[in-house]
């Protein structure tokens, strides 16, 4: 569960049962538009335009459909940025070494720099991941990938835990200045970070 604009709690689009849908919805659709198109639509619409002047209105509008054919596909508004947010996160490639090794380390850095890019690509996506569940897809996908990097140190259970937050703290919370902090400076405090998981993970 998680808070909407207007204060109100609201279920995940991830969590909805889509199989409940009437029939009217899924046979009576109008033709041309699927979930797919138009979250790709509101990805490109967010980039242009930002987080702030995003609506269903304008969502629509680039497509050349009315919004109340959006409907037919989505329940709200929040469904739609969900679903956007796990599309953007959708563009992390798997972590690998800049050498192609499978050194935790530098598997790390190639996760995090992804992370970044993506940060970069779409500053609408900091603080969506702040306001909705991250447990898309894509979202679990680098979850899991990030949980094999730290199971690949050696660290006990929980290091390991602390870690993980460590990890997830330092990307979140870096989102907010991603397109002030240079890079060099990002890289420095992510070598910091690994070097303390290092230290913990030394016997």
């Amino acid at each position: 569960m998680t808070a909407a604009d207007s204060g109100e709690i609201r279920s995940s689009v991830w969590l909805a049962d889509r199989s409940a849908a009437p029939a009217r919805r899924r046979s009576e659709a109008p033709s041309g538009l699927d979930r797919e198109r138009i979250t790709a639509a509101t990805v490109r619409l967010l980039d242009a335009d930002g987080l702030a002047r995003f609506s269903m209105r304008r969502l629509a509008a680039g497509l050349g459909v009315t919004a109340m054919s959006l409907y037919w596909y989505v329940d709200t508004k929040h469904d739609l940025l969900e679903l956007a947010l796990d599309s953007a996160l959708g563009e992390l490639a798997p972590p690998t070494g800049p050498d192609g090794s499978d050194g935790w380390p530098g598997r790390l850095r190639a996760l995090a720099r992804g992370y970044r890019r993506v940060l970069a690509d779409h500053p609408w996506v900091a603080p969506l991941t702040a306001a909705y569940p991250n447990i898309g897809p894509h979202a679990r996908a680098f979850d899991a990938d990030l949980q094999r990097l730290l199971d690949a140190t050696g660290l006990a259970d929980a290091s390991r835990t602390g870690a993980h937050l460590a990890v997830t703290q330092f990307l979140h919370g870096c989102g907010g200045t991603i397109r002030r902090a240079p890079e060099g400076d990002f890289c420095l405090a992510l070598d910091v970070l690994i070097a303390g998981i290092e230290a913990k993970s030394t016997p």
